[in-house]
């Protein structure tokens, strides 16, 4: 009797055992699930996300409207593209949460924003550059500009230094400075026709074209105009010179989703495709270059 005691101690014993390491091997298996769960979703915190907002500027994007649908049959996630008006407004949305990605500002823009912000915007990914030009709707050519008239340029720091060394390469006025530097009128060395240089926000040059005589505008306020920058602007900005790859157009987010494997697929897989590059040559008739 005691023997069969002993004997059933024992296999009470084995049995707690094993229960006991299965118990935790499981508690272990669990909590190696959960950290792997845990670890996905902070080095990638849209992955969970079934729309993907982003920002824009203009009414006009064709480009990003084709790539909304191809990335919902790929995916099926949907890709909201949200329209603003004014240059500050994607990052500022960006910064707040209230979009993960946007795609309307080149490099020079996107680091003077983010020196003056004190923010860390990052570009991911190229899009197009799109050359800056002078419009009007008084006269057809630079030469029959008349002395003292009115040019409007646009009136955040970038895009009028931009506008600057257009006009300087116009043969209108001089500045001091190269490609990229921060003027304002206040660096113009040489104007000899007394221009009036009259600074509006971006959105409004194009529709300033009444009350000025030339305008320096935007392609993609050019665009949403109604006018063919290759075919409309009385000058061009030319999009081959070096010193313009600072003009090129990028998608932005946040330092947090930089890294985003969402993104990543996003942009390779259905952005940074010839389908993509046929549409924004033909919206813009040859007026933005794809440089992927």
């Amino acid at each position: 009797m005691n023997n069969l005691k002993s004997i059933s101690l024992v296999f009470a014993l084995i049995l707690g055992l094993s229960s006991c390491g299965a118990n935790n091997e499981k508690s272990a298996n669990d909590s190696s699930e959960n950290k792997n769960q845990i670890e996905h979703a902070s080095t990638d915190p849209l992955v969970d996300k079934d729309v993907i907002k982003l920002g824009v500027v203009g009414e006009n994007n064709e480009d990003w409207d084709d790539v909304a649908k191809r990335y919902k049959q790929g995916t099926g996630k949907t890709i909201e593209i949200v329209a603003f008006s004014d240059y500050r407004e994607p990052n500022e949305a960006l910064l707040s949460g209230d979009i993960d990605i946007n795609a309307f500002q080149h490099k020079k823009f996107l680091s003077q924003f983010n020196e003056e912000s004190g923010s860390d915007i990052v570009d991911i990914a190229d899009t197009s550059i799109a050359p800056l030009g002078i419009y009007s709707s008084k006269i057809d050519d630079l030469a029959d500009l008349e002395d003292g008239a009115r040019i409007a340029i646009p009136d955040d720091p970038t895009n009028g230094a931009r506008s600057l060394f257009l006009l300087q390469s116009a043969g209108l006025i001089e500045v001091e400075g190269k490609d990229g530097d921060p003027i304002t009128v206040d660096e113009i060395t040489a104007n000899p026709r007394n221009f009036e240089i009259v600074e509006l926000s971006a959105s409004q040059t194009a529709r300033s074209l009444d009350d000025v005589d030339i305008a320096c505008v935007n392609s993609g306020m050019a665009v949403d105009a109604g006018f063919v920058p290759t075919e409309d602007a009385i000058y061009l900005e030319d999009h081959n010179d070096p010193n313009k790859q600072i003009y090129v157009n990028v998608i932005a987010t946040t330092k947090e989703n930089e890294n985003s494997k969402v993104l990543k697929d996003l942009i390779d897989n259905y952005y940074h495709q010839d389908a993509t590059k046929k549409i924004i040559n033909e919206v813009s008739k040859g007026s933005s270059i794809p440089v992927w």
